[in-house]
């Protein structure tokens, strides 16, 4: 893995153009995750949204409602963030 020119100790993925700190996490891989298990939970447990992953566990991904329109909004969003508050790579 290759470290981003403009990476610091406190944000090893560096900054996005607003200078917030990129995550370690991708905001694909929570939207294909999301789309394929969100009744589940799985792609907020992969960002560390573990309450919100319970939720869609016990509600079955709001019926599969919940889990599709999150899939979908992780894939076009650019400012997602992950459980440390950092925007998800794409």
């Amino acid at each position: 893995m290759t470290v981003p020119p403009n990476a610091s100790p406190a944000a090893p993925f560096g900054f996005d153009p607003q200078g917030r700190p990129y995550s370690d996490k991708s905001k694909i891989v929570a939207g294909i995750l999301q789309l394929f298990l969100g009744t589940l939970g799985i792609g907020r447990f992969y960002v560390g949204s573990v309450g919100v992953g319970v939720a869609q566990l016990l509600t079955c991904g709001g019926l599969g409602v919940w889990a599709l329109i999150d899939g979908i909004m992780f894939l076009v969003s650019s400012d997602r963030t992950d459980k440390e508050g950092r925007v998800l790579r794409g």
